[in-house]
C-alpha cells in the first residue's frame, strides 16, 4: 500500500469531521475498552479469531498464523463491504485504524482503496491516538477555568450540574462519565463502569470542545470515582481552583438521598453488602445497627446516621485538606431539593458569573 494513504493522528485530528466514517477494525473486546469517539467497530478478526491467530503464531509458527489470519481477514472484510458499505458513493472517505496501524487496518484500507474509495489508514493506530490523549489531557486541564462545586453529601451537586448544563454552561460531570456516584454506596444498579481509558477519552472529548475563556463547572471529587481514577493533572488543577459551596437542610438532604438511592432502600441485601465496606471505619456493632435499620425500613433514620456519623465528618476533613480555596468559597443556600430550586440556583450562579 502506498504511504500516501497513511495519516498521523496529529494531522487527522483537526479534520476528523471531514471523514465520512471512522472505522475501528480491532476486535470487539478492544473496541469496548476504548476507541476514538464516533468510530464504528468493523473487526477484521473477532475476539475468538484474534486469540486463535495469536496462539498459532506463538505455538506453531508465524507463517501458519498468517495463513489462517489472511483467510479470516479476507472473509470478514468481504462481509463488512457487503453488509455496510455497498451503498457508499465513490467520494466516500473513511479513516481506518487498528492497534498499531499495521496489518489489520492496512488490509481493510487496501481493499477499500482498490474499490475506489478515498480510504486513509491511521499511522500508529489506536496507540498513536492514545498517546495524543495522554499528552493533551494535562494541557487541557491546566488551561481550564475550573469552578468546583462543593457541599456535603446530599446537597444536590449533581442536580446543580445538570441544571447548569441545561442552561448552557460548560460542565464535566465526572460521576456521570464514570457511571458511579462516587461514594461507598455510589454503585449504580445494572451499570458497569467503563474502562479507565474510556473514562479518560470521555473527559478529553468534552474538554477539547470547551472555550477556556469561560468557566467549566465540575463537582469536587476524591481521586477515584468508584474504580476509576480522575486524571492526576485534572485533579491537581481542580484542587487549586475557585470553589462554590452548597448548603441544604438535613431534612431536605435526607429526602434527596432517599430519591437518588431508592435502589438500595428497596434491596436490603445489596445495602447490607455495601454497608459492610464501612466495617473497618465504624466497627461491626455499628454496621449491624445500620443493617437493622435498613431491614426495618427506617430509611430516614439510617440516612441521617450515615450522614452525621460517616459522610459529613469525612467530607469536612477531605475538603479542608484537598481544596486550597475552600475558605474563600461563596456559600449558596439551596431552598429545597426540588428541580425548580436547582434551576433557580443555576440561573443565579450564571448571572453572577456574567457580571464578573
Amino acid at each position: 500500500m502506498s504511504n500516501s494513504r497513511l495519516i498521523s493522528f496529529e494531522l487527522a485530528y483537526p479534520s476528523l469531521s471531514t471523514f465520512d466514517c471512522i472505522i475501528d477494525v480491532r476486535s470487539p473486546d478492544e473496541f469496548a475498552e476504548d476507541h476514538i469517539p464516533g468510530a464504528i467497530n468493523c473487526p477484521v478478526l473477532n475476539n475468538a479469531e484474534r486469540i486463535k491467530v495469536g496462539t498459532t503464531y506463538k505455538q506453531v509458527s508465524p507463517f501458519e498464523a498468517k495463513k489462517i489470519g489472511a483467510a479470516l481477514v479476507a472473509k470478514n472484510i468481504g462481509q463488512h463491504v457487503e453488509q455496510l458499505f455497498l451503498d457508499k458513493p465513490k467520494e466516500w472517505k473513511p479513516l481506518i485504524y487498528c492497534w498499531r496501524g499495521g496489518n489489520r487496518s492496512g488490509s481493510m484500507t487496501h481493499v477499500l482503496a482498490k474499490i475506489g474509495w478515498h480510504a486513509m489508514q491511521l499511522d500508529g493506530g489506536y496507540k498513536a491516538y492514545r498517546r495524543f490523549v495522554n499528552q493533551q489531557l494535562p494541557e487541557l486541564a491546566a488551561q481550564a477555568n475550573w469552578i468546583v462545586l462543593c457541599g456535603e453529601t446530599g446537597t444536590g451537586k449533581s442536580r446543580l450540574l445538570q441544571q447548569l448544563r441545561i442552561q448552557g454552561a460548560q460542565v464535566i460531570d465526572l460521576e456521570q462519565l464514570a457511571q458511579h456516584r462516587g461514594s461507598v454506596l455510589g454503585k449504580l444498579p445494572d451499570n458497569q463502569q467503563p474502562s479507565q481509558k474510556y473514562f479518560e477519552t470521555a473527559i478529553w472529548q468534552q474538554l477539547q470542545q470547551f472555550d477556556f475563556s469561560k468557566p467549566i463547572y465540575v463537582e469536587a471529587e476524591s481521586k477515584k470515582v468508584g474504580d476509576l481514577r480522575v486524571p492526576d493533572a485534572m485533579m491537581e488543577n481542580m484542587r487549586q481552583s475557585a470553589c462554590i459551596q452548597l448548603q441544604l437542610s438535613l431534612e431536605n438532604r435526607i429526602a434527596l438521598l432517599s430519591e437518588d438511592y431508592r435502589h438500595f432502600i428497596e434491596d436490603n441485601q445489596l445495602l447490607s453488602e455495601q454497608l459492610a465496606c464501612l466495617t473497618n471505619l465504624h466497627g461491626k456493632e455499628q454496621i449491624h445497627l445500620w443493617s437493622e435499620l435498613a431491614k426495618q425500613k427506617q430509611t430516614e433514620e439510617l440516612i441521617a446516621q450515615l450522614l452525621l456519623k460517616h459522610y459529613d465528618p469525612a467530607y469536612q476533613k477531605a475538603i479542608a485538606r484537598n481544596f486550597a480555596l475552600i475558605q474563600q468559597a461563596k456559600i449558596y443556600q439551596v431552598s429545597d431539593n426540588s428541580d425548580s430550586a436547582y434551576q433557580q440556583l443555576a440561573q443565579q450562579i450564571l448571572a453572577e458569573d456574567d457580571r464578573r
